[in-house]
């Protein structure tokens, strides 16, 4: 049986597991109840491409070095995000390695859904730099292709025999990945603005695939890695709607976490994020 919509995960930096999003997958099959059947539940995982690079650096250099653990942090973390921007424009950077997992992911919900159903997509992090850069440069490849400098679309469609097993993609399968069915992203802890800081207000661009989607971003203003997006110019205005929560909320979140920096990692578990985006996943299935 065919799938009605798809939820698609997005992590963030720094170390990250394959199974990274495994609780809130059970949060939401828990409130979903028997709807979560006509679900597609997928996940973007990049975090491999990097991680045994920066674990070599580590072992490098780690008996030199004092904090270890603030180290590590700054290192996997910041690794990340320095790694996915630097050398962008080889076919085979990192970035476009990131872009293809999304890419693939989106053409396994289309065959799940067995056509053109509605994505919803939350992103965590850097993962929130790593889905706009993807889907901006799908729509400006639809757009003006030869703008296209980076990441998998700079050669057209070519890419598309490497996520369906050597076949190329059909007219409906690229307009599809190039985010035409994408109905909601959420986005948390995110850092976009730390990529756009230093670009002319007219240069800073929000993502607009299609005409009915819609961006919801959550931050926590103790989050120093999470940030609002709106007021980075008048078109981010217009398409995204900035929520301001207290991730990891409740008395013992409050006195361990929500009130800290540690707040970057206690999004997806607070309910401030869940009720509307389980709002929106049941009114999809």
């Amino acid at each position: 049986m065919s799938k009605k919509a798809a939820f698609i995960t997005i992590h963030g930096m720094g170390t990250t597991e394959p199974n990274y999003n495994k609780d809130i997958v059970k949060e939401i099959k828990d409130r979903l109840g028997t709807k979560f059947d006509d679900l597609h539940v997928g996940k973007v995982y990049y975090q491999d491409i990097l991680q045994d690079n920066e674990n070599r650096v580590w072992e490098l250099v780690a008996n030199k070095v004092k904090w270890d653990g603030l180290r590590k942090f700054m290192l996997f973390g910041f690794a990340d995000a320095a790694g996915l921007e630097n050398g962008k424009e080889a076919n085979d950077s990192v970035y476009s390695q990131a872009q293809l997992r999304i890419a693939k992911e989106l053409l396994i919900a289309r065959k799940a859904m067995n056509g053109d159903g509605p994505v919803v997509i939350i992103a965590q992090s850097l993962g929130t730099q790593v889905v706009s850069c993807y889907f901006w440069d799908a729509v400006i490849s639809a757009n003006t292709p030869n703008k296209v400098k980076v990441g998998i679309w700079q050669d057209g469609n070519n890419f598309g025999k490497n996520i369906n097993n050597g076949q190329d993609l059909t007219n409906d399968e690229i307009n599809f990945i190039r985010g035409n069915s994408l109905h909601t992203l959420f986005t948390t802890g995110c850092n976009i603005p730390m990529f756009v800081a230093a670009h002319a207000t007219d240069k800073i661009e929000p993502i607009k695939p299609n005409n009915f989607f819609k961006w919801e971003n959550y931050y926590d203003k103790d989050d120093v890695l999470g940030w609002p997006l709106s007021d980075l110019s008048d078109n981010y205005k217009s398409t995204v709607k900035d929520h301001q929560i207290n991730a990891g909320g409740g008395v013992i979140g409050w006195l361990v976490k929500s009130w800290n920096p540690w707040s970057h990692g206690q999004y997806w578990g607070d309910n401030d994020v869940l009720d509307p985006l389980e709002e929106i996943l049941r009114s999809l299935v």
